[in-house]
């Protein structure tokens, strides 16, 4: 094997590197335009990846058309939480990564209390953990406050 090094090749690998270069069939947009159009697929995308491992959501097996707008709606839901998140991340001075604050919110947890009633029945309380040192500064950060109890599902509460 030979190998030989071209001179103007090893220039322009060196002026462009971290540079971007998107091309796009649109010739009336600013560059602006076209990168702040590129930014905003890219954010889709992460919409997308996050409804489909954190909420473990498959666009599978539609067969109707109430199915598919079903889909469309809970992606739609999926984005909007995400572009939440940043605004809230982004105010409060945390960076810009959604994906990092989801990461840590979830690990904050609730719990169902069982208590036995006297008739036979069990009463079901709902309640949030209190969160650690970190994750209470983290909400503080966003303003955010965790409610000590959370109402049950209506299937829950019927079983009380």
């Amino acid at each position: 094997m030979t190998w030989k090094e071209r001179k103007e090749w090893s220039d322009w690998a060196h002026l462009s590197e971290g540079a971007y270069v998107l091309r796009s069939n649109v010739a009336d947009w600013t560059p602006e335009e076209l990168w702040r159009t590129y930014i905003q697929l890219t954010d889709v995308e992460a919409a997308f990846r996050a409804q489909k491992s954190d909420l473990n959501l498959r666009p599978i097996w539609h067969h109707s058309d109430e199915r598919v707008e079903g889909h469309i709606l809970v992606c739609f839901l999926a984005y909007a939480l995400w572009k939440t998140l940043e605004g809230w991340q982004t105010r409060a001075g945390l960076g810009n990564s959604p994906r990092t604050l989801f990461d840590e919110l979830r690990k904050i947890s609730c719990v169902d209390v069982l208590l036995p009633l006297t008739n036979g029945k069990e009463m079901r309380l709902r309640c949030v953990a209190r969160p650690d040192h970190d994750h209470a500064m983290l909400l503080d950060r966003l303003g955010l406050r965790l409610p000590q109890r959370l109402r049950c599902p209506a299937t829950l509460q019927s079983e009380m």
